[in-house]
């Protein structure tokens, strides 16, 4: 008895008509009760795996729309260009301007995106770093790693000290009212505030701070170490022996 002949016709109609579906779908509209002969057929077909949902959805490419981001979403599924999940968080991180945290992966996605960045991690294909106490995920390139991260600090160097988005003031706004607060402190305050928030800032801080502040990273550098060592001279502008050594007054013989 010669063996059940599949068309792959069957699963093109069926996704013409319902732009996804689920594997238990497919296998009836093939008429077959084997998973690998479903897949088979889908070979002869350039198929998408959804990559939500743990890639339960399938659809054609040719029905996909995808936008600039490369994301399709056909309730409730959500499709990629560049197919897994895994795939697709790798290259919106080396692709990002500034990198990304997970939270901020996670919406774009609309999936939860912490485990697969933990493996991309672990097999090197991309990188992170420590801002303020939490991981960015950058490229593995190190030309690219240290764009996205000096963009990022950039971004974060104001809303370290308020979330402006809840201060209803522009970011220039809330920069230029640093600029001026700043400049109303003496020597030691500056120095002590710029260690502060470098600090804030983490790994690369004093690079930020010093382009934004005008301040040399030395200086910065200073500060942090004032702040931590608690050698802060209250009253006192100056460090002990800076300055210019005092004139003797010359009595007259």
């Amino acid at each position: 008895m010669r063996p059940l002949a599949f068309s792959p016709d069957s699963l093109r109609k069926l996704l013409l008509h319902s732009p996804i579906a689920t594997l238990p779908d497919l296998k009836r509209a093939l008429g077959t009760d084997v998973d690998v002969t479903v897949f088979r057929k889908l070979k002869e077909l350039d198929y998408l795996t959804s990559y939500s949902h743990g890639g339960r959805f399938y659809t054609l490419r040719e029905i996909a729309r995808f936008g600039a981001d490369g994301l399709w979403s056909c309730t409730p599924a959500w499709f990629s260009r560049y197919g897994t999940l895994l795939a697709t968080a790798e290259a919106f991180i080396r692709s990002s301007v500034a990198g990304y945290f997970a939270e901020e992966l996670s919406a774009v996605l609309h999936v939860r995106a912490q485990d697969v960045l933990r493996h991309l991690v672990q097999r090197k294909r991309i990188a992170r770093e420590l801002i303020s106490g939490v991981f960015l995920y950058t490229s593995t390139d190190p030309a690219t790693r240290q764009r996205q991260s000096l963009t990022r600090r950039n971004n974060q160097a104001v809303p370290t000290i308020a979330d402006v988005t809840r201060l209803e003031v522009s970011p220039d706004e809330m920069k230029a009212a640093i600029i001026l607060f700043y400049s109303l402190l003496d020597e030691q305050q500056r120095r002590l505030y710029a260690g502060l928030e470098s600090m804030r800032l983490g790994h690369g801080g004093d690079t930020v701070l010093a382009e934004f502040l005008g301040l040399d990273p030395h200086t910065i550098a200073r500060g942090r170490r004032q702040l931590l060592d608690q050698e802060v001279e209250v009253g006192r502008i100056r460090l002990s022996g800076a300055g210019r050594k005092p004139v003797e007054k010359k009595r007259p013989k």
